[in-house]
């Protein structure tokens, strides 16, 4: 194969294709990366990984092993390889970081992760793929949609966004029946020829203006989440509260006969799942849709109970009644689920002061979502604001604030919102830049909360210019709050 027909080749490339004229670059050795190379490897490709840490020893060894080139350190993506056919990126590279944009001025094909593991599905071990976006609410969504299927007693796995890399999923030797894809703006942004069976957008809000910056940058990003209903074959779902999600089931390109279906919380119409009397109801997968609606599951099956999660499980039923998956395994699912930490957690109660953990709301319309969940409370925000405004969300929720207490490295831009828009709230700047300020944290919020109160950790903010993750920032928050509990010696 010479240049051109290696182009040519990759455009339908898939797993019963000869991949051994083919030489792929990696950019980047983490989890998503590793998996890509050894993704490539199977395929029988030529493999050279790039990497500016140096922190990958360990999975350069086993690469290498299986005859993979891997170059490590400062300056190893300097350079893209003269006789490159196609690179695969790690999705929290930017799109204009010199190394892919010399690969596109070049003609060289970029491609995702994801859409690796389509081409490697192809064309004889294919199974649906069910893909979750938004901006908030997609690592819940695609946890119930899993948690359903399994309580139908399918062999399915949550992949992608949410931390198992698609890849390492695809080269399992499970025979599964169904993926459910949490798929980020990123990601989505290097899809090409993915077709979802069914595929949700759950919300769009400013987040991540940082990796989209310059003029237009929310309409990039919101563009790359559209990418997710491109070629569906059978359900785009959006949210009916936002009418954003609808236009753009409207303006995609969708395989004949796929269907747009709507979820909300509350009465649902035609070809909706939504919320009657207590009830999550089906009026979209129904045999006799416009006169019936079939019971799914009770709003009580929804666990923790917050309005943002009843929203997340209509989503989530929507996907996979999509596939058939029948009443009572949607009840079962959400009975059944026990989400991942950080999000809406309660630490402890103490005289009458729930202490709550919702680390994992990044943005501030993650924090709007647990805001709603309590009538007051004293907030403790701050970190990374990844360039988003707080105006809204403060002016939505001022009269429930009874303090709040900032930390982190953007902590004026919320104090600065604060004193426009809920002057009269008090408000505590830690200057701290140790992790362990939680300790502070919580001796001030124990001080300012009064019984009946919330303490709300729900920063609104990235964690890492002071935590590991968001995970290990909960974490430090609840060992204080366990601290402050313990009877003293």
């Amino acid at each position: 194969m010479g240049g051109w027909s290696v182009r040519e080749f990759l455009l339908t490339a898939n797993r019963l294709s000869d991949w051994s004229r083919v030489h792929a670059v990696v950019a980047g050795l983490g989890v998503s990366g590793y998996s890509a190379a050894d993704g490539l490897l199977s395929l029988g490709a030529r493999v050279t990984v790039l990497d500016e840490s140096d922190t990958h020893a360990d999975k350069a060894a086993i690469l290498e092993a299986l005859d993979a080139t891997v170059r490590l350190g400062k300056g190893a993506t300097a350079e893209l390889p003269g006789d490159t056919d196609l690179v695969v990126t790690s999705p929290g590279w930017r799109p204009d970081t010199p190394l892919l944009t010399r690969a596109l001025e070049r003609g060289i094909p970029v491609w995702g992760d994801i859409e690796l593991a389509w081409r490697m599905q192809q064309p004889d071990r294919a199974i649906p793929w069910l893909g979750v976006t938004g901006t908030n609410g997609k690592t819940t969504t695609t946890q119930m949609a899993e948690s359903m299927l399994r309580a139908a007693g399918m062999r399915a796995a949550a992949v992608g966004n949410i931390g198992r890399p698609i890849v390492e999923a695809i080269l399992d030797d499970e025979p599964y029946d169904a993926l459910v894809v949490e798929l980020s703006s990123f990601q989505l942004h290097w899809v090409h020829t993915v077709a979802l069976h069914s595929a949700a957008v759950l919300n769009l809000h400013e987040d991540h203006l940082e990796f989209y910056n310059g003029p237009g940058g929310y309409e990039r990003y919101v563009a790359d989440k559209a990418r997710i209903f491109e070629r569906v074959t059978n359900a785009c779902v959006y949210n009916v509260a936002e009418p954003e999600t609808e236009r753009l089931v409207e303006e995609a390109e969708v395989t004949e006969g796929a269907r747009a279906i709507g979820f909300t919380t509350g009465i649902p119409a035609i070809s909706m799942i939504g919320v009657v009397d207590g009830l999550i109801v089906d009026r979209a997968f129904v045999a006799q849709r416009h006169s019936s609606a079939l019971e799914l599951a009770k709003v009580a099956d929804v666990r923790p109970y917050a309005p943002h999660n009843v929203a997340n499980a209509c989503a989530a039923a929507a996907l996979v009644r999509s596939l058939g998956v029948p009443a009572r395994s949607v009840a079962q699912g959400l009975r059944d689920l026990r989400l991942a930490g950080h999000r809406i957690a309660e630490v402890a109660e103490i005289n009458g002061v729930r202490w709550i953990d919702d680390s994992k709301a990044t943005n501030p319309h993650a924090a709007d979502s647990a805001m709603r969940a309590f009538p007051s409370f004293v907030w403790v925000a701050g970190g990374q604001t990844k360039g988003t405004s707080f105006d809204e969300l403060i002016t939505t929720h001022r009269d429930r604030i009874r303090a709040a207490i900032l930390i982190g490295v953007d902590r004026q831009v919320i104090a600065d919102a604060l004193s426009r828009h809920a002057p009269d709230v008090p408000v505590i700047i830690l200057d701290s830049s140790d992790h362990g300020v939680m300790d502070e944290v919580v001796s001030h919020a124990a001080r300012l909360a009064r019984e009946g109160d919330a303490v709300l950790l729900s920063p609104g903010s990235a964690s890492l210019d002071m935590f590991t993750g968001y995970d290990d920032r909960g974490e430090r928050f609840a060992d204080a709050v366990r601290s402050l509990q313990a009877p003293s010696s």
